[in-house]
């Protein structure tokens, strides 16, 4: 493994501490940390919904592809694929699953990131081997993990070269058009997909607060108590941040709510037990 030279930051300054003041916008950040290009490189992250024409530099989607299959990956079995999209036609129909997003359209290209147990059956039905333990459920996230560890491999070292990316859930909302649309055999379902291109630098991105660490870091035990100043800090950041995006300052308690309130607030996604099943997962 590479040693990458690191530095403890603090609150004196410099580069590295402005990312970690950008990472937690106006609420209380970490004291200390140690810092290094690559750390450095994540905590300036953000998604990218506008993009240029321009399509990926030779040898970036390869790049890519060979980050997420050095990931960590259960019992080395490696059950899950990606399928890169460029052709217009197929993106515009994938964005319409999703629920109609401009940046699917404007990506030169979209990666659909899979859970695919098929090749494991696949792989059985040659070897005339028992592949009983594809049924359940267990299985699917070990699926779902994989695809989801290599996807966020890909995306650090697209952005390690320049380009942008943005998740898109949405292909959740229909899973069964997005198998349709793409192909995919029994036992392959599509976790999320993934923008990625050059980042528009007329409609530039910026790093979007996240929780204080008091609220997810735990030291030994669960602390289940949900600091109510730690919350209302974060609100207190993202409606700095909404109000210098030109969005609506609602700050995060009340959108995260909204998200969860009902079934309808899923967006069709609370269908997906039962369209898993339709698609080859019994998750026994």
């Amino acid at each position: 493994m590479v040693q990458v030279q690191h530095t403890l930051v603090s609150h004196e300054g410099g580069d590295s501490a402005s990312r970690v003041a950008a990472r937690y916008g106006t609420q209380s950040v970490p004291d200390t940390l140690l810092s290094n290009p690559i750390i450095d490189a994540l905590l300036t992250h953000r998604s990218v919904r506008a993009f240029t024409p321009a399509p990926l530099p030779a040898g970036a989607l390869e790049a890519a592809v060979a980050a997420a299959q050095s990931a960590s990956t259960s019992s080395n079995l490696q059950v899950w694929s990606v399928v890169a999209v460029r052709d217009p036609a197929t993106k515009a129909a994938l964005a319409a699953a999703a629920g109609g997003q401009r940046h699917m359209l404007e990506a030169p290209v979209l990666l659909v990131w899979l859970a695919d147990l098929a090749r494991l059956a696949e792989l059985g039905e040659r070897a005339d081997a028992a592949v009983q333990g594809l049924d359940f459920l267990e299985m699917f996230l070990v699926g779902a993990i994989d695809a989801t560890l290599a996807a966020q491999n890909a995306a650090v070292a697209l952005e390690s070269l320049g380009l942008g990316i943005v998740y898109i859930g949405g292909l959740r909302n229909n899973p069964e058009e997005v198998a349709r649309l793409l192909g995919l055999p029994p036992r392959v379902v599509a976790v999320f997909g993934m923008c990625v291109g050059q980042p528009d630098p007329a409609r530039p991105a910026h790093v979007k607060p996240r929780l204080p660490q008091a609220l997810v870091l735990h030291e030994e035990r669960y602390d289940a108590s949900l600091s109510a100043p730690a919350v209302e800090a974060y609100d207190a950041a993202m409606t700095t941040f909404q109000e210098g995006e030109g969005l609506r300052q609602v700050g995060w308690s009340s959108v995260a709510l909204k998200r969860v309130s009902d079934a309808a607030a899923l967006t069709g996604r609370d269908r997906l037990r039962e369209v898993l099943g339709r698609l080859g997962f019994p998750l026994r």
